[in-house]
């Protein structure tokens, strides 16, 4: 008995609510648009904010007329796909996450009760708040969400430009690694550079690690998963950039390097590539000028 009298009250509630939004939807809405573009300062344009604020009302008002107050229910779908689509264009725009729900929060401002409103309607807009706080709340999932998607995809952009393949020579290609290197970047360097090795037909690899500050077991083994992977592709790589530090680290560490050749810099290495395709170094530096 309690559930039908309170579903009835909640439609009562939602019944008044749609009356009065539709009464003073001009006013309202203006208010709303001054709310935010005040929070935004200008970094939208006005027109576009109004477009998007008076497709979010009427939504929100037939989301009330026909579904009460289940925001997440099938009247509310279009109330969501509006601030789905708020909540990602915001966060592309490099709008903070109080900007962005402002843009909800901010009717809540407007629709603020007075002395003057009657007892009902102050129960109604009340129970409006409560709505708005969750959309406001779907809000900023939907934009952390958005964020997280764009940190990642840069993050692989960034990887991709940290990891470059150069070719250094007919047959022989370079990879000058800077930074730490885990296996997420391990795996990028790996695919970088054997589809260099097919698309350059180089059989002499070049692994630099000078701007590697520090190489441990970790970083040791996922160098020796690049060298196996460039042999099974028939090429022969060398190491370089073995400063002392990290040879002492190398050796104190136990790390084996097995048969794969290293050298102290990256210019070392060259020389060795260039004798191993039967190439005088002399020659392709007079060839090369």
């Amino acid at each position: 008995m309690r559930e039908g009298v309170t579903s009835v009250a909640e439609h009562a509630t939602s019944t008044r609510l749609v009356e009065l939004l539709t009464q003073q939807r001009e006013a309202l809405g203006t208010a709303w648009l001054e709310s935010v573009s005040r929070t935004l300062r200008g970094r939208i344009s006005v027109a576009e904010l109004d477009r998007e604020l008076r497709e979010l009302y009427s939504a929100l008002v037939e989301g009330l007329r026909a579904g009460g107050f289940d925001w997440q229910g099938d009247a509310y779908a279009e109330v969501r796909a509006l601030l789905g689509e708020l909540s990602r264009n915001r966060a592309r725009q490099g709008f903070t996450p109080t900007e962005t729900a402002i843009s909800v929060l901010a009717c809540k401002e407007v629709l603020e009760p007075t002395t003057e409103t009657p007892a009902e309607d102050i129960h109604a807009y009340l129970r409006l708040s409560r709505l708005m706080d969750a959309l406001g709340l779907f809000t900023l999932e939907v934009y952390a969400k958005t964020r997280e998607e764009i940190i990642s995809a840069q993050s692989e952009q960034l990887m991709e430009l940290s990891t470059p393949v150069v070719k250094l020579w007919e047959g022989v290609v370079a990879v000058p690694l800077v930074g730490t290197l885990d296996s997420a970047r391990t795996q990028v360097v790996m695919e970088k550079l054997l589809q260099t090795l097919v698309d350059t037909g180089s059989d002499q690899a070049i692994i630099d690690i000078t701007g590697v500050p520090a190489v441990d077991t970790e970083v040791a083994q996922h160098l020796l998963k690049t060298v196996v992977a460039a042999r099974l592709m028939g090429a022969e790589c060398t190491i370089s950039g073995i400063r002392p530090q990290i040879a002492q680290t190398i050796v104190a560490l136990g790390i084996q390097f097995g048969d794969i050749v290293t050298k102290a810099t990256l210019a070392d290495a060259l020389k060795h590539a260039l004798r191993r395709n039967s190439v005088e170094p002399g020659r392709a530096a007079g060839a090369g000028a």
